[in-house]
């Protein structure tokens, strides 16, 4: 199998797999007082401070949780509720159109709660225009969240500028990264953000273990009920094999970081020179996007048959976000930069990883060349 869908999940690499094994040893409760749940405290605590360094911030603003998933909804639910309890009334939030479920998902539910949202427009490439958010900016904007890097088309954000606009009017500033480490740069105290979501899964980490930034001096609610773990911010028995493995993951990725972006721009050329041939492909991604995603649309293609296809040859693609799959609608984030709805589902979306070859690019085009051939005949 050729794999190529790292933007749902980086296979977990032996560094970390040999760190999970060695933490999940440890018979100890990090939050036990005894020896034994000390010495798992240490561990978690070390790959807490491994995953700060990466970022670039103090591990006490580290939050370890279950993921992007959690973390996105930890702060709009949070940040909402707060602000609401204190003036007695539904705000308003500014968000886009092409953000993870984990972010739309809660944005519709408090607009159904009476919240007013703001969904900025994208350009053909996913980008927002940093004039338009100062434009949306209102007296009574509670929250603004806007991802770093989209999970299917690889666009970028300005974060630092938006950030910084959203802080000219007091605003908190949200972004799901969970796409960047290990790609790209990631230096949470420099972007300038209130909060920011991680998934371990995406840089080569375990599954179910992520992390959510709040700034020094913010305070946030828990959403849920329990001990004191995560300084009351989130219960719950902490995962120290998970965390702890996270962090070594992230380690190796952000030292290779550099070479692998490199990688990643090299595999994603040669992989757009492999499928130039075939008939009426478009490409979506933009030059400047994210290297580790390739997004192609093939009009009149069935983007069912096409993964099916794909399978059978033996290539791993996805037709867009892993949590979507399988749901036979067409992509919200095509849709929204401007795809109608046949072109959305005859679009897939390929991914690499630092161990992903040149040969496995050039055997993926010739797979989905002939795939597109079988899809149409």
């Amino acid at each position: 199998m050729i794999y190529l869908d790292y933007a749902a999940t980086h296979p977990m690499t032996p560094e970390a797999l040999a760190a999970y094994a060695q933490a999940a040893a440890l018979p100890g409760n990090p939050a036990s007082v005894h020896a034994a749940g000390q010495a798992a405290r240490e561990r978690l605590e070390e790959g807490r401070a491994r995953v700060a360094a990466a970022l670039r911030v103090d591990p006490r603003t580290l939050i370890a949780n279950s993921g992007g998933t959690e973390g996105d909804n930890h702060v709009l639910l949070s940040v909402t509720r707060a602000w609401q309890d204190a003036r007695g009334r539904p705000g308003h939030l500014i968000t886009t159109p092409t953000e993870h479920s984990a972010v739309l998902a809660p944005a519709r539910a408090l607009a159904a709660q009476g919240w007013q949202v703001t969904y900025l427009t994208p350009d053909r490439g996913g980008r927002y225009d940093p004039a338009e958010l100062a434009g949306a900016l209102r007296s009574d904007t509670a929250l603004v969240s806007i991802h770093h890097a989209n999970n299917e088309l690889g666009s970028v954000q300005d974060t630092p500028a938006l950030a910084a606009l959203a802080a000219t009017r007091g605003v908190p500033y949200h972004t799901d990264a969970v796409q960047a480490p290990g790609v790209l740069p990631v230096d949470l105290t420099a972007w300038g953000v209130t909060f920011a979501t991680f998934s371990a899964h995406k840089w080569g980490g375990p599954r179910g273990v992520g992390f959510l930034y709040v700034q020094r001096g913010t305070h946030l609610n828990a959403i849920t009920l329990g001990g004191g773990q995560e300084g009351g911010t989130r219960p719950g028995t902490q995962d120290t094999a998970g965390v702890y493995a996270a962090g070594v993951a992230l380690t190796h990725a952000e030292q290779a970081r550099e070479v692998t972006h490199a990688h990643l721009s090299a595999l994603r050329a040669r992989f757009e020179a492999g499928v130039h041939s075939i008939p009426h492909l478009r490409v979506n991604h933009t030059p400047d996007s994210s290297p580790k995603v390739a997004s192609v649309t093939l009009p009149g293609a069935d983007g069912e048959a096409l993964l099916m296809n794909l399978d059978m040859l033996g290539v791993a693609a996805s037709a867009g976000s892993a949590c979507s799959a399988g749901t036979m609608q067409p992509s919200h984030v095509l849709t929204a930069v401007g795809l109608n709805e046949p072109d959305a589902r005859a679009t897939l979306r390929f991914s690499f990883g630092a161990a992903t070859t040149e040969q496995d690019v050039d055997a993926a085009a010739q797979a989905l060349t002939q795939a597109a051939a079988w899809s149409r005949a």
